[in-house]
């Protein structure tokens, strides 16, 4: 296929993905293969709808976004209780679906933890939301709409919830395991990379479309604090070159007092064997996850990509960062993009991390599997650092397999060459995906759209 009908082919399936409630377009199916892995791909995920939202910002069909926010606004406060217990408001569905008795269209129906395996709740949706809305706005110029009483009402519960006072001494935020895109159990508890990197776009949000009102005076006080801070220790802490890993390696424990050097108390023994050497001079990234005793040295795409978008990365961070994906790109790139984890956990320590998770075997789905769903952050983050060249050659590649493979979800493999076992065909954001980064590299005018999704 060329590039025009690679293209036609990502906007065949996009198209036909849309649903309706009362006649009006709303979001779109996750998936739209025969045989679907999941039964609930046939749902709207609010993580997966944003990338076709980007690409219907592109295309000024701005009526399918405006519905799902105001939908998915509307469904926060639909389901609390879960096992008898009553959550709090603020939290946003993971997805939601139109169920249909007797061929008429019923109330949709919100999925907040309460049907998903392992019944976590989706602490990265109302993240989404909330960086929708402000694209939706930046590229509509309809800043009315985030000032309608209920998107502030649902703005404020939402980060009343998540700057809620706990029991933690971090900036950071503190979440269960599969609580975000890695959906399943990987070791991921704590203070992982990509919730504190949409924690920060939310913030930033909030701070934009959040108006001035008695009512919201506290929190923006409360939202302007935890921003300065979450950027400094992210970019402090999170951080890992080789000065850094030198600094790590020469660690004496046990610290005691304001003196201390080593304040998570990591200890030098816990740095993992494949690391050394690993990361080329002049280059670093955003480990994974950080808390007391505890560093994961593992690299995640999509929280170190999203980092460089939202500006929570340094521009000279960012560049180390983009020089690390040049130097490791058979490992973080391979024949298919985007690598979301490296390396894989393999052995008793994949039987104890995933707790002997059959889709998460290693090399395969969250496990060091390939997602093209991240091109268009890849892409992004190439454009935003002046590697352009970098987001061509990633696109090529995956337009050269995805849809003569008929627009899986994922891939399996060291280097991305296997098609997902148990990938679901016909993905949406997979063919979304692509159909945005081809723009932000090919077409003057989505540069709206794409500058609605950084922050400076």
């Amino acid at each position: 296929m060329n590039t025009t009908q690679v293209i036609e082919s990502a906007y065949d399936l996009l198209n036909r993905s849309i649903l309706y409630y009362q006649g009006q377009p709303v979001g779109t199916a996750a998936a739209l293969g025969d045989s679907v892995e999941a039964i609930n791909y046939t749902e709207c995920f609010v993580r997966d709808f944003v990338p076709c939202a980007l690409v219907f910002l592109m295309d000024g069909q701005n009526d399918i976004v405006k519905n799902f926010l105001q939908l998915v606004a509307k469904m926060q406060s639909q389901q609390r209780v879960m096992e008898g217990h009553e959550r709090a408001v603020g939290l946003m569905p993971a997805s939601f679906r139109i169920p249909m008795e007797g061929g008429a269209e019923t109330q949709p129906s919100a999925d907040f933890g309460d049907r998903a395996i392992g019944r976590v709740a989706p602490v990265d949706s109302a993240m989404w939301w909330m960086l929708l809305l402000r694209a939706y706005v930046v590229t509509t110029g309809e800043t009315q709409l985030a000032y309608q009483p209920e998107f502030q009402s649902s703005i404020r519960q939402t980060l009343e919830l998540y700057l809620k006072e706990s029991f933690e001494t971090s900036p950071a935020m503190l979440v269960p395991d599969a609580s975000f895109m890695i959906d399943r159990r990987m070791g991921v508890y704590g203070h992982p990379l990509e919730i504190q990197a949409l924690f920060y776009g939310m913030l930033s949000t909030a701070q934009e479309l959040l108006l001035p009102t008695p009512e919201n005076q506290q929190v923006l006080i409360n939202v302007k604090k935890r921003l300065q801070t979450l950027r400094s220790y992210v970019r402090i802490y999170f951080w890992l070159d080789q000065r850094r890993l030198n600094e790590i390696h020469r660690y004496r424990s046990e610290e005691f007092g304001t003196e201390a050097v080593n304040l998570f108390n990591i200890y030098p023994e816990t740095i993992p064997e494949w690391i050394d050497g690993w990361v080329p001079e002049d280059s670093g990234y955003f480990v994974g996850n950080l808390g007391a005793g505890r560093m994961d040295f593992r690299f995640f795409a999509f929280g170190n990509l999203l980092a460089v978008l939202f500006g929570l990365a340094t521009e000279d961070q960012s560049r180390q960062l983009m020089n690390l994906y040049l130097e490791r790109w058979d490992e973080l790139v391979g024949a298919m993009p985007v690598k979301i984890v490296y390396p894989a956990v393999t052995g008793e320590k994949w039987a104890y991390t995933t707790g002997s998770d059959p889709k998460n075997v290693p090399w395969s789905y969250h496990n060091g599997g390939h997602w093209p769903c991240l091109i268009w952050a890849f892409v992004g983050a190439a454009i935003r650092t002046g590697h352009r060249h970098m987001g061509h050659n990633i696109l090529e590649m995956a337009m050269q397999k995805l849809p003569q493979d008929q627009w899986p979800e994922y891939y399996d493999g060291k280097t991305g060459t296997l098609i997902g076992r148990r990938a679901n065909f016909h993905q949406t954001w997979s063919a979304a995906a692509t159909i945005v980064a081809h723009r932000f590299l090919n077409d003057d005018a989505s540069e709206k759209v794409f500058q609605s999704i950084i922050f400076n």
